[in-house]
């Protein structure tokens, strides 16, 4: 039997729809780690970065309070997740019964048990090369034209299999997309990935 009572700094936990990304508009349970080395600059969530301010919670815990909802499918965010050892959380979520699926830069070397892994690598850390065979899904955010070359020199690295998406930066959308779009019907290995729950207006 796993240790449950290693704890993880958790900035929060909640209950949507999952936003963005191949698994868009699935019923999740978010768990936003604190703590982040990676620093991007345009980041909405800059409170994640300090994992000291955040609540230490055991892995039992976050289980039971994933396991109040309905959905099975968890996903482990941040901050940027992989600064820690994730085999505990997976493994005990697994034993309850989720889909576990990350979110991750890939900044850190890879850990955890996971039936997704959605590798959204950033400017500011170059990516550890263990998740490049274990990403399901490249999701490359697109702030500035230079992004584009910056996707495809991820995607010469990831696995045959991974599904390849662009998304706009929220901030930029309006200038981006339409840009993404043209990228995307002249390289149609590419998909959109949009910021839905921004759309709803929900967590």
């Amino acid at each position: 039997m796993i240790s449950t009572e290693n704890k993880l700094p958790v900035m929060e936990a909640f209950y949507t729809l999952q936003g963005e990304g191949f698994h868009a508009g699935r019923a999740a349970y978010f768990i936003r780690l604190g703590g982040c080395d990676v620093g991007c600059v345009w980041c909405d969530v800059k409170e994640s970065w300090d994992a000291e301010i955040h609540p230490k919670i055991s892995i039992s815990q976050i289980v039971a309070d994933a396991s109040q909802h309905n959905g099975r499918l968890a996903v482990i965010t941040g901050g940027e997740p992989l600064m820690y050892n994730l085999d505990e959380l997976t493994t005990a979520l697994k034993e309850a019964g989720f889909q576990t699926n990350i979110e991750t830069s890939g900044a850190h070397p890879m850990s955890g048990h996971w039936d997704w892994v959605c590798f959204s690598p950033k400017k500011f850390k170059e990516a550890h090369p263990s998740i490049f065979e274990q990403a399901n899904e490249l999701k490359v955010i697109v702030y500035n034209k230079s992004d584009f070359k910056f996707a495809e020199k991820y995607a010469k690295l990831v696995n045959k299999d991974c599904q390849l998406l662009l998304q706009p930066e929220w901030s930029k959308k309006d200038t981006m997309q339409p840009l993404i779009v043209e990228y995307i019907k002249q390289n149609p290995q590419w998909r959109i990935s949009l910021q839905t729950h921004k759309y709803l207006d929900i967590p």
